[in-house]
């Protein structure tokens, strides 16, 4: 029998049954919050596409370079609170966890999301 892989957004469901449907199949986040937790995890993953794909066009950048920097080991995810200023409109405040260079940091964001057309797309974020 085939070993589950715990999914890096910290939600206790495996992988396949949690982000992967979003990050490898395409299917469209259910809310803000499924798609933060699904861009922590390709950021784990390092699936840079997601990640733009998952970037509203007005912000997004064009390449993230995950590939080029130095090698980030991300330990844990908290989100701490998620608010619906309407029914598009969604700020996701979380903690990330993770290691550079032996080093432990933390980053602290409180991220605005938009629904268009059916879809979530992260605009941007305050770092705390």
């Amino acid at each position: 029998m085939a070993k589950l892989i715990a999914c890096p957004c910290g939600s206790a469901k495996p992988y396949a049954e949690c982000c992967a449907r979003y990050i490898e199949g395409g299917a469209a986040a259910s809310s803000a919050e499924a798609l933060m937790r699904s861009r922590y995890s390709a950021y784990t993953l390092l699936k840079e596409d997601y990640l733009l794909a998952s970037w509203h066009p007005s912000t997004r950048p064009t390449a993230l370079g995950l590939a080029d920097e130095a090698p980030t080991k991300w330990i844990g995810l908290e989100v701490k609170r998620h608010a619906q200023q309407d029914a598009e409109h969604v700020t996701v405040e979380f903690v990330a966890r993770y290691k550079l260079n032996g080093r432990a940091h933390r980053l602290h964001e409180v991220s605005r999301f938009v629904q268009e057309a059916g879809r979530w797309f992260y605009v941007d974020g305050d770092i705390q």
